[in-house]
């Protein structure tokens, strides 16, 4: 890992009709547009989308490295997350991001250490740390029998 601060550029392009385009140096560009919540025609990723996937994409790639460091293994995790848009006072804002994870771990693994290590990760997500919005994890595990 690099030593901090870390710096991330992404541009955003469009006309005054096109939808947008982010790009960032080495991936592939991403095109975005309002949300049908928005009057868009809600078949492109919005910027309200791509907050919440970054909220689901950091919980993983976050439990990833902490059950890493403390030896836990497990077989899959699914994280979905719900995001929450509302007024705040004048404002139009995300009040709440609820995050659910369902974890598959090996037979003979603790439950109750992997729970524990979803929490972990909830509450070290950098990406849920930078927002002001409330955070509510549902956590499952499932322990996969051997075949």
């Amino acid at each position: 890992m690099q030593a901090f601060p870390h710096h991330y550029k992404v541009t955003a392009s469009a006309s005054a009709e096109s939808n947008i385009t982010l790009t960032t140096e080495g991936v592939d560009s991403l095109l975005s547009a309002p949300p049908a919540q928005f009057g868009g025609p809600g078949d492109h990723w919005s910027p309200e989308d791509l907050l919440v996937a970054a909220v689901a994409d950091c919980f993983i790639l976050t439990f990833r490295a902490i059950a890493k460091f403390n030896g836990l293994d497990w077989t899959a995790l699914e994280c979905s997350a719900t995001g929450t848009l509302d007024k705040d006072g004048r404002k139009t804002c995300f009040t709440a991001f609820e995050v659910s994870a369902k974890l598959e771990v090996p037979e003979g693994t603790d439950a109750e250490k992997a729970h524990k290590l979803l929490e972990k990760s909830e509450e070290s997500c950098l990406v849920t740390n930078s927002l002001k919005a409330e955070v509510t994890l549902i956590a499952e595990v499932t322990i996969k029998p051997h075949p």
